[in-house]
């Protein structure tokens, strides 16, 4: 296959898929990661593909929805890292809300480590995960979002969740703009976080550089009206909003 055919194969998956890993196109196409890798940072050099840790976007694909499988690849080694400093703010015996992102995923990994905790979420992919754990988790019910289809969305979830409160909301979003606003593209999932931030005491914000100075569809809220914002970049100065104890630098 030509060098040109290749990088028409990698944007006809990107188109299909949103995100991808290298491995991913690697063993799609047959050819060597490093072929791939040479591939996109010439397609990254004509502005037609977005490339971050181990993976890569279609350059316009903000705004878009990207398959949970695929996302939580993305920036990975940030997230986790990300999910530790969010795991160090929650106490003993607290009651959690974790929304279907994949940085509350992986903080849902370490909760079982702190005791006593209570997790309500509408991933399916989180439930999954802690099943291997001795844990108390529940979940919201609902219907499979038509978008996502790792999360639990709709009247049934939005009314399990009125009627909680919790001490924490961990959630993330697909972008963060300067002024504190920040947003994402499923709207069902918009409404399932509202009613979290709404009932709980505390609410943190996990937010990986790679959002930062984006914006998306459907507006969420603003830094202004939560506890913490945690990240792998140092947001003192990046936000409008000058309250520095609550950016969390992980």
């Amino acid at each position: 296959m030509y060098k040109c055919e290749r990088e028409d194969e990698i944007l006809a998956l990107l188109n299909e898929t949103e995100y991808a890993t290298v491995d991913y196109l690697a063993r799609k196409m047959n050819i060597s990661s490093s072929s791939i890798r040479r591939d996109l940072k010439n397609l990254e050099e004509r502005g037609l593909v977005t490339r971050s840790y181990g993976g890569v976007k279609i350059a316009d694909a903000t705004g878009k929805c990207i398959p949970f499988s695929l996302r939580s690849h993305e920036n990975s080694p940030q997230k986790k890292q990300i999910a530790k400093a969010a795991a160090n703010l929650i106490e003993v015996g607290n009651v959690v809300f974790l929304d279907a992102s994949s940085s509350a995923y992986f903080t849902a990994e370490l909760l079982p480590a702190i005791g006593g905790v209570t997790v309500i979420t509408n991933s399916i992919d989180i439930m999954s995960c802690l099943s291997r754990y001795d844990i108390k988790a529940y979940c919201t019910g609902g219907n499979l979002s038509a978008d996502n289809k790792a999360v639990l969305v709709g009247g049934y979830a939005q009314d399990f969740l009125r009627n909680i409160r919790a001490d924490v909301a961990i959630f993330s979003v697909q972008a963060v703009k300067e002024n504190g606003d920040f947003f994402d593209c499923y709207p069902e999932e918009v409404a399932i976080r509202n009613i979290m931030m709404k009932n709980a005491r505390r609410r943190i914000l996990l937010c990986d550089s790679s959002k930062l100075s984006r914006t998306s569809t459907f507006y969420q809220g603003n830094v202004h009206d939560i506890e913490y914002v945690v990240s792998d970049r140092d947001l003192n100065g990046f936000f409008t909003d000058p309250t520095p104890e609550k950016y969390i630098l992980a």
